[in-house]
């Protein structure tokens, strides 16, 4: 079986383009079987506009500099953006630098489209037409025009009547949400099952996480147990998020007591406690001597002005315990 590389990553993020040159230098050099690379989406700036405003505009903002210090807190923002235009003259690019800000996620549909449409190498040559028009041709990626000639060159002339069609909207939000949930925070990171490497790093670094990555005993979990243990890992950062992910499960499994309580710990979490009383209580009906059940079903109690019974509900819980 073929190694499975994602790169979780957002197109306008400099370390991602540059991230890719050094994957496919590390990868060319390796031997033995080759990897399948498949994008995934993140976002460095969720508050980016919808339409394209110069950059040198955010580059003059105090408040940017705050904030991109905390990429590399050892350097000035100029002193980092420097750095960036080193590497990637490092890896070969005729000319470097963005200038516009502008949000990606139709950049982001376009990928996902793409391997959908034609699997991992199409996705591959979408990536790199869309960060080409992003940081060599200084070109807008918000347009659905600038897109739309980015899947030609690639080969994926269904590209913009897709994007057109408002196609892969729910999908990369539910993607996004996958990454937090297995704790993607940087751009890039690439991930192997569930060994990751942060950063764009150097071909000899990637390789060596390549051959930890092969020693490691591969698992596969079914797909409605890995989305339910995607969504119990959101509950607590994230419970609209992890809902958003139990949606599927709830609606074809229902019945099952390990849905029904993620989602009730998520409701609860979210200020639905209405709801998640009744679940709860419905829960501590089955079943009686779940503890946890009932410590939950305690919390919600109190929150919904019952402090008598949310007091029953825990010294229960505790004595069970």
């Amino acid at each position: 079986m073929n190694t499975r590389m994602e790169i979780w990553a957002d197109v306008v993020c400099p370390w991602a383009y540059i991230g890719k040159r050094r994957v496919e230098r590390s990868l060319a050099a390796r031997g033995g079987e080759p990897v399948e690379v498949v994008w995934r989406p993140y976002r460095i700036d969720p508050t980016a506009p919808e339409r394209a405003r110069p950059l040198e505009e955010l580059l003059r903002d105090p408040s940017v500099d705050t904030a991109l210090r905390a990429c590399a807190p050892h350097l000035t923002p100029e002193q980092n953006r420097a750095r960036v235009a080193e590497a990637a003259a490092a890896e070969g690019f005729p000319r470097w630098g963005a200038v516009w800000r502008v949000g990606s996620h139709d950049a982001h549909r376009l990928l996902h489209l793409a391997e959908r449409e034609g699997g991992p190498a199409l996705q591959g040559a979408v990536a790199e037409e869309v960060m080409r028009t992003h940081f060599v041709e200084a070109g807008d990626i918000g347009s659905h025009e600038a897109l739309e000639e980015a899947a030609e060159r690639a080969g994926f002339a269904d590209g913009g009547r897709l994007l057109r069609a408002g196609e892969g909207d729910r999908e990369v939000r539910e993607l996004l949400l996958r990454g937090r949930a297995r704790g993607v925070r940087t751009s890039p990171t690439l991930l192997v099952g569930d060994l990751a490497l942060e950063g764009a790093r150097h071909p000899e670094e990637i390789g060596a996480f390549l051959d930890r990555a092969g020693r490691r005993p591969g698992r596969s979990l079914p797909a409605e147990v890995e989305r339910l243990r995607l969504a119990e890992a959101l509950v607590e950062k994230d419970p609209l998020g992890a809902l958003t992910l139990l949606e599927p499960l709830m609606a074809e499994h229902g019945d099952d007591r390990g849905v029904r309580l993620a989602a009730a710990r998520a409701r609860l979490r979210s200020a639905q406690v209405g709801r998640a009383r009744r679940d709860l209580e419905g829960l501590v009906a089955e079943r009686p001597d779940d503890s946890y059940a009932r410590l939950l079903l305690a919390g919600a109690l109190r929150r919904s002005g019952d402090p008598g019974a949310a007091a029953v509900q825990r010294r229960l819980a505790e004595a069970m315990a």
